[in-house]
């Protein structure tokens, strides 16, 4: 395995500090086509996960209100923002006005044959597709993607090579998992399942986005150390 080269700033952080996992991990030297993922919910899990943008800490943000559980493994890629780029794409895509990004990590679902014990880890996935989700007037994007090196699924390159079933479960998981069953109206809805192009699209907006959010933290935190 080549070894990724690591900036000498962030490989100094990385020597004092425990990394943030949104700002202090790479994203990878091959994205959009391979990417680092931080996972915060398995299957097994009947809490809801979430990082505290603040600390980096992996917290409780809720406790599953409903049965459904999410069909796969499930996370964010580091380094990336939604905001106006991913937004404009969406709109773009559904012909909708007044879509704003949700603010936060893109989220990603990782699809792997093996049993991971825990969440608070990192790992190396492929996208092959993804759900454009749309949750109030937010773009809210799933990237669907495989363990690379996965022996089931890590061959997988494009979303029509899944079985459309586990599609499927993904999609009803996130058009439920927020629903109440007495609910009069959806809050979320999956406009279009789409294939790798747009899901390496979307990473790479997500990507500018971030940059545009957070530029100059390298700097800030290089003057706050020094000072």
């Amino acid at each position: 395995m080549s070894e990724q080269k690591v900036d000498p700033f962030m490989a100094l952080m990385g020597l004092l500090f425990k990394p943030h996992p949104w700002h202090g991990i790479s994203i990878g030297s091959r994205a959009p086509e391979q990417v680092t993922v931080y996972i915060e919910i398995l299957p097994t899990d009947t809490l809801k996960y979430e990082i505290d943008k603040t600390t980096g800490f992996l917290t409780v943000d809720r406790p599953q209100q409903y049965s459904n559980v999410c069909p796969s493994l499930y996370g964010f890629v580091p380094q990336t923002f939604c905001a106006e780029q991913v937004a404009a794409f969406c709109a773009s895509k559904t012909g909708r006005e007044g879509i704003v990004g949700d603010g936060d990590p893109l989220d990603i679902c990782v699809l792997t044959e093996k049993t991971i014990a825990h969440s608070d880890i990192l790992l190396q996935a492929v996208p092959i597709g993804g759900l454009r989700m749309i949750d109030g007037d937010e773009a809210d994007d799933k990237i669907i993607a495989v363990l690379a090196g996965d022996a089931a699924y890590g061959r997988y390159r494009e979303i029509e090579d899944c079985p459309a079933g586990l599609v499927k479960r993904l999609e009803h998981y996130f058009l439920t998992y927020k629903q109440a069953p007495d609910a009069e109206s959806p809050m979320c809805e999956v406009t279009h399942i789409y294939g790798q192009r747009e899901a390496f699209e979307v990473i790479q907006r997500s990507q500018e986005d971030y940059r545009r959010r957070f530029a100059g933290l390298e700097g800030l935190l290089t003057t706050a150390l020094r000072g």
